[in-house]
């Protein structure tokens, strides 16, 4: 279960709030499930094959709603203070 701590303005106390859906979470990167195509794509600009990606799970939290299957590619995009963003990709295994 997540929880997003909410701020009472000046007072110091917070209270917590339950988040249903944890990819709204401040800390929780972009993730966006790649097209077949796109998939294609990827795998024969890196000469890599699916096996090779790091993996994900496909009921991981992040990932909960967008309809990820064993086989599907993640690509996940993290801010960074020295690089702008980073683009990372993860193949979907179990379901």
């Amino acid at each position: 279960m997540f929880y997003r701590v909410l701020s009472t303005g000046d007072n110091e106390m917070a209270t917590k709030e339950e988040v249903s859906k944890p990819q709204q979470h401040i800390l929780v990167p972009k993730h966006e499930k790649l097209s077949e195509k796109e998939k294609k794509e990827l795998l024969e600009k890196h000469s890599i094959s699916f096996e090779q990606l790091p993996r994900i799970f496909a009921n991981d939290p992040a990932v909960r709603g967008m309809n990820i299957k064993t086989g599907d590619v993640v690509k996940i995009t993290r801010q960074s203070m020295t690089a702008g963003h980073t683009v990372y990709y993860r193949g979907a295994i179990g379901e």
